[in-house]
């Protein structure tokens, strides 16, 4: 097991200084302390200085000093400490988030359940010619997730409510759990572009443990979502809602289905022999390559928080919660409802 690290103390500075006064070398100093030679090293090459280099005092009078060092290296444990607790206080806090203007506008906006996407563009349209209240959503990010933020939980009021960031770029794949898998990479390009109706993202929501899941569709144009509760997870249950989806609607409006790399998707191919629809997955950890069906997952999130039993929840009152979502107007539909987009498209 290797040596757990801590950063230095004020005695161990002192004991450096008294040391480091005395001549012993780095090597000797960090035996004593009990520290690595790095971690010395490193100390005192940073935190020491010559007064000739910060005093004009130190004037060359004589050509034997010429080439020399004009004053022997200083090192003092008060003054290290100090320069160290600063460093501390001010890591891990984007310089753009110093100004209380600019914190409290966030903060505001946070709280009235605002993205910091949201916030950082609607901050730079309101206020032009104020580069102080200029800030990157990724700052606002940083900013919130900082240690010194925890305290104020700011993350409670982001859209998913994460506790830690999490990574966007996903990790490469190391095994297949599904067979005959086909990577989202040989997904035709119209799929991501979003020019051609009928391409879906699939996806599960939990309830509690042993109280059954949702099994979510999502429509890539009409952002049109469908949502059936199940018994489980199983491969046989999600493949029963597709195949329900397949059958019920026109030919055209089913084409592809695009999954996370879950177990209850190891039945695609099934799909693709009866009907020929075939199912593309997400690499690992990319959540963000369905970000539709994430989108929308959250949208049902917030009528079914995570931690809810769906034993109880009938099919009519996720027939209602689905209505809501499906008939509210989007920017990116021209303030269409995605039920209003998806009857032209359907019927198209």
């Amino acid at each position: 097991m290797g040596t757990r690290y801590s950063h230095l103390s004020l005695d161990d500075r002192v004991q450096i200084e008294k040391h480091f006064d005395a001549g012993l070398s780095k090597n000797e100093i960090a035996r004593r302390i009990g520290r690595a030679p790095s971690t010395v090293s490193r100390e005192i090459n940073s935190r020491s200085w010559r007064p000739s280099n910060t005093s004009s005092a130190y004037t060359d009078y004589g050509p034997q000093l010429k080439y020399g060092d004009k004053s022997k290296k200083q090192y003092r444990a008060s003054i290290a400490d100090k320069h160290a607790e600063r460093r501390a206080a001010n890591s891990h806090m984007p310089t753009k988030m110093r100004s209380d203007k600019l914190v409290a506008a966030v903060t505001d906006r946070l709280r009235s359940g605002w993205a910091p996407e949201t916030i950082a563009g609607r901050l730079k349209r309101i206020h032009p010619d104020d580069p102080e209240m200029h800030v990157s959503h990724e700052t606002i990010y940083d900013w919130l997730y900082a240690p010194k933020q925890r305290g104020r939980a700011l993350w409670q009021y982001l859209p998913r409510g994460h506790k830690r960031r999490r990574k966007r770029k996903g990790r490469r794949v190391r095994s297949q759990r599904i067979n005959h898998r086909v990577s989202i990479s040989e997904r035709p390009p119209e799929v991501a572009e979003r020019v051609e109706f009928g391409h879906w993202e699939s996806d599960s929501v939990l309830g509690l443990r042993g109280t059954g899941a949702l099994h979510t569709e999502a429509e890539r144009v009409s952002r049109f979502l469908v949502a059936e509760k199940v018994s489980s997870t199983t491969a046989a249950e999600a493949l029963r809602v597709q195949r329900q989806l397949v059958t019920s609607l026109p030919a055209h409006a089913v084409k592809s289905f695009t999954a996370d790399n879950g177990s209850e998707f190891s039945y695609h191919y099934k799909l693709a022999d009866e009907f020929g629809v075939p199912t593309y997955f997400a690499d690992p950890y990319s959540s963000y390559q369905r970000g539709l069906n994430e989108n929308r997952n959250g949208k049902v999130r917030v009528y079914l928080p995570k931690g809810t039993s769906f034993e109880d929840l009938t099919d009519e009152e996720l027939a209602d919660i689905v209505a809501e979502i499906n008939n509210r107007p989007l920017k990116v539909l021209g303030w269409r409802t995605p039920a209003e987009a998806f009857d032209e498209l359907c019927s198209g």
